[in-house]
């Protein structure tokens, strides 16, 4: 068993949704590894995938948008974690409306950040996207609603390619 199993097996993370637009094209996947990073100045940092498809469009995004997720939301963190943008247009059937600097903010979330990528880091199979807040708000979901966590996501298996 690797050193950090043991350690890393405790965590039950809050889970959100990253979306990217670049070029005309738009990308959104399930995020596991998040986190506000400084205080002064204020930063959060976003860690995608380097096989997900939101990773190609987000090195060419200035902006991300980030969204939380309530523990009913099982259904979209179904869809942007189990599906791969490669093969279905995740957006087709979800609410979602252009945010700050043009970004793809989803309708339900319990709240969003959109931020400005202000620097990326490579952290080995994902990089991580360090954000500077721009603007926060919340979709149709309850502030107060209980978070998404990784616990909720046992049976997602994730839509992209696994080398």
């Amino acid at each position: 068993m690797p050193v950090a199993d043991a350690f890393v097996e405790c965590l039950d993370p809050e889970l959100c949704v990253v979306t990217a637009e670049a070029d005309g094209e738009r990308a959104g996947c399930l995020v596991g590894f998040s986190s506000q990073c400084s205080i002064e100045p204020v930063r959060y940092v976003v860690w995608l995938s380097k096989a997900n498809r939101t990773h190609r469009v987000a090195k060419e995004a200035g902006h991300l948008a980030v969204h939380l997720l309530g523990r009913d939301q099982y259904a979209l963190a179904r869809l942007f974690g189990g599906e791969s943008g490669d093969r279905v247009d995740k957006f087709a059937t979800v609410e979602w409306g252009r945010g700050p600097h043009g970004t793809v903010v989803l309708g339900t979330a319990r709240a969003w950040l959109v931020g400005r990528v202000v620097g990326r880091f490579d952290g080995g199979d994902h990089v991580g996207f360090v954000l500077a807040p721009e603007a926060a708000g919340s979709g149709g979901g309850s502030e107060l609603q209980q978070p998404f966590r990784l616990s909720d996501a046992d049976d997602i298996t994730p839509g992209h390619p696994v080398d």
